[in-house]
């Protein structure tokens, strides 16, 4: 599992941006920025949608004020499902990253085999990451909404 201090892999991501799908790679996200990840299991499913996503949107502006760059969300879907969702939640200011065969989340070691409900998907976490670096990493227990919150990481900065 990647660690604080370790590098986050180079791998592409699907975005939707202006209607088109690009495919930036790890190092035009991440180089020279201070960036808030954060990994849910997936679009839509009720944790998700009802709590953390929407607490990253609520505090996007603080998150900023202190010094990030962007904030990202990643997760087990496509690209345009993330771009339905980001619309959905009104989560202008959120770069919705599809990580669509789960290559960065098994490449940093936060997968997890949901079997029926989805096959492989993410585990839900947060991280600090300054020019690719990882400084902070907050993973949640399956199951559990306790660490990756955006309060959690807006106090910690």
């Amino acid at each position: 599992m990647l660690n604080v201090g370790g590098s986050l892999p180079e791998v592409s991501f699907g975005i939707i941006k202006d209607g088109e799908l690009i495919n930036p790679h790890t190092n035009a996200l991440f180089g020279d920025k201070k960036v808030v990840v954060f990994g849910v299991p997936g679009a839509f499913t009720p944790t998700c949608s009802e709590a953390h996503l929407p607490g990253y949107v609520a505090l996007a502006d603080k998150l900023k004020a202190r010094g990030v760059d962007e904030i990202m969300c990643v997760s087990v879907n496509d690209a345009f499902v993330m771009d339905a969702w980001k619309k959905a939640s009104n989560a202008d200011e959120i770069i919705m990253l599809a990580d669509g065969n789960a290559v960065f989340t098994k490449n940093i070691g936060l997968d997890m085999d949901t079997g029926t409900f989805g096959g492989t998907r993410s585990l839900r976490y947060s991280m600090l990451v300054e020019d690719g670096i990882v400084t902070q990493l907050n993973v949640e227990d399956p199951g559990r909404f306790d660490v990756s919150d955006a309060q959690t990481m807006l106090d910690s900065l």
